[in-house]
């Protein structure tokens, strides 16, 4: 189905780091069957120190900024390497595209990057690691010492707008794929779920490799059930073979 294809978007969500120790959000055990999500909403966190205090701890207990690639994030760099892929949109915020080897500006994360923390009021950024350093000093709501401004991770909080810049990104290589691979993701998060219906609507195939049934098997040319780690080295090898 992919044979032709030159300018795959590869799509993907959670599911793609859970053999790298990271769980996902949505699954029989992920994040918010432990935490409601609702205590970590924008608004929330702008007033209320305790939710600021509770989110850095859990950035602190996080496996997030220590994991490593698998190798699904490795096989797309193989078909990035080999100019078959226009981009690769992320709803995840661990970082390891990149640290995979693919460059920076083909990773469109929608939902930002867990590795910086940003000022709300002055937009300084700055490593994520030396402000939990702070968090593990004690300082249980560091603020910015620029301006002593709220910091907060550089990821998108539910009631958060997401950036501009990477939904823009993310609609023109949708309008530039002819064809997705979507992988470990339930494809039920929106604006992001849109990104491959667009490239469907289009008239172009799109391949799901999931764990489970995501929101949009009824949309797939082929599903391929299985831990992206096992899956998408040999899709990829082949493919590219």
């Amino acid at each position: 189905m992919l044979a032709d294809c030159r300018r795959i978007l590869a799509f993907t969500g959670a599911g793609i780091s859970t053999e790298s120790g990271i769980p996902d959000f949505r699954g029989p055990d992920g994040v918010w069957t432990r935490v409601d999500p609702e205590e970590f909403t924008y608004s929330r966190y702008l007033e209320n120190p305790e939710t600021r205090r509770a989110s850095w701890r859990m950035r602190g207990d996080s496996r997030i900024l220590d994991a490593e690639p698998n190798r699904a994030h490795l096989a797309l760099v193989d078909l990035w390497n080999a100019d078959r892929m226009v981009a690769c949109i992320t709803q995840n915020i661990d970082g390891l595209h990149q640290r995979a080897g693919l460059p920076q500006d083909a990773v469109i994360e929608l939902h930002g990057n867990a590795h910086h923390t940003v000022c709300v009021g002055c937009g300084e950024r700055q490593d994520t690691v030396a402000v939990l350093a702070r968090v593990s000093a004690g300082e249980a709501d560091p603020a910015c010492h620029d301006c002593g401004g709220i910091l907060k991770a550089a990821v998108v909080f539910f009631g958060e707008a997401m950036p501009r810049r990477d939904l823009m990104r993310a609609a023109m290589a949708a309008s530039e794929a002819d064809a997705v691979l979507a992988v470990g993701s339930t494809l039920s998060v929106f604006p992001a779920a849109s990104f491959p219906i667009e490239v469907v609507e289009a008239g172009n195939p799109m391949v799901i490799v999931n764990r489970g049934p995501t929101e949009l098997d009824d949309l797939a040319t082929v599903i391929v059930t299985g831990a992206a780690g096992a899956v998408l080295p040999d899709l990829i090898g082949k493919l590219l073979g």
